[in-house]
């Protein structure tokens, strides 16, 4: 058995080391409730851009140079901080950060192993909609699963999950602990109930553990955000941290409102038990027929040119 948790809490607005210390704060709790695995909200740390959903671009200045001076490096003191807790408290950590990389921002997953190194260090692929005023663009090298001391684990972030071929290629990499993200606090019920459906097919198709976790906002933080009363409500909702078997079944209730953890214990056996009968990237594939190219290179800004190949010397004149 392996314990999980699904982490839903608040970020703190005004603060990246609050929001650090949030963090902390969260995995001290899990650990004394025996949890080995905790999975955190989409780019949590130091809190996801809900801005950029309700304000137009020509008002986002402001908020969105905030967040770069407060979005942490990695490697850097946030990834220090949280390497030394998972080594602390033995335990793996999969945390959404904003990754400041010089002049741009990227939505970051980095797991962490129990003995606190780094394993991971994924870019989301796409932004959303109005997160492409925000992130760039991730590349094909974080489409892995990574052996923990849980487990072999993969991530995705938020609507990665409506990317097929996304999917596929973590299956293929034979995740047992498939660790999602979405930031909670956004669009309303229908995208907790289309979150719902989209976890648990992913846990059946890939016969595989679904550890989900969602953010929360309060509603002081909400007013914050926003003052105009109709767009608060666009932040409101979408909340839907859970646990999914392999057989598509939760594990424990789904927190849909307030903080919390959820926390399980996942039997191995059951990845078998679903794969002996239905393995996507097994028995149950037809690569003949249908097969997923990835490109896994790491993007790159520049390339160095060949130098021109040397001029061939002109023949000696014969002697006279």
């Amino acid at each position: 058995m392996v314990r999980v948790a699904a982490a839903q809490i608040a970020p703190d607005l005004d603060s990246a080391d609050g929001t650090l210390a949030r963090v902390l704060e969260t995995m001290r709790d899990a650990a004394r409730r025996g949890v080995e695995l905790i999975v955190f909200p989409e780019t949590f740390v130091p809190y996801y851009p809900y801005f950029s959903f309700v304000l137009p671009p020509v008002q986002q200045g402001t908020p969105h140079l905030l967040l770069m001076e407060r979005a942490p490096a990695v490697p850097g003191p946030v990834t220090d901080a949280v390497g030394a807790a998972a080594r602390e408290h033995g335990m793996v950590v999969v945390l959404g950060v904003n990754e400041r990389d010089h002049g741009s921002l990227y939505n970051t997953q980095l797991v962490f192993d129990a003995d606190g190194t780094l394993k991971l260090k994924r870019r989301k692929i796409t932004p959303t909609y109005h997160e492409r005023m925000v992130w760039g663009q991730g590349d094909g090298s974080g489409l892995v699963a990574v052996d923990t001391r849980v487990g072999r684990v993969g991530a995705l972030a938020c609507w990665e999950h409506y990317n097929p071929l996304a999917r596929y290629a973590l299956m293929a990499e034979h995740e047992q602990i498939h660790c999602a993200q979405f930031p909670g606090s956004l669009v309303g019920p229908i995208f907790a109930d289309q979150m719902g459906v989209t976890i648990r097919h992913h846990a059946l198709e890939s016969g595989c553990f679904v550890v989900n976790a969602t953010g929360w906002l309060t509603d002081a933080q909400i007013r914050s955000v926003t003052a105009d009363e109709k767009l608060q409500g666009a932040l409101r909702g979408g909340c839907h941290s859970a646990i999914v078997s392999p057989e598509g079944r939760y594990l424990a209730e789904p927190l849909t409102e307030g903080e919390g953890l959820v926390v399980a214990d996942l039997d191995m056996a059951l990845i078998a038990k679903r794969k002996r009968m239905m393995d996507s990237v097994g028995h149950y594939a037809r690569p003949e027929l249908l097969s997923l190219a990835i490109r896994r290179e790491a993007a790159t800004f520049t390339t160095p040119m060949k130098p021109p190949p040397a001029a061939a010397e002109e023949p000696a004149e014969p002697a006279a």
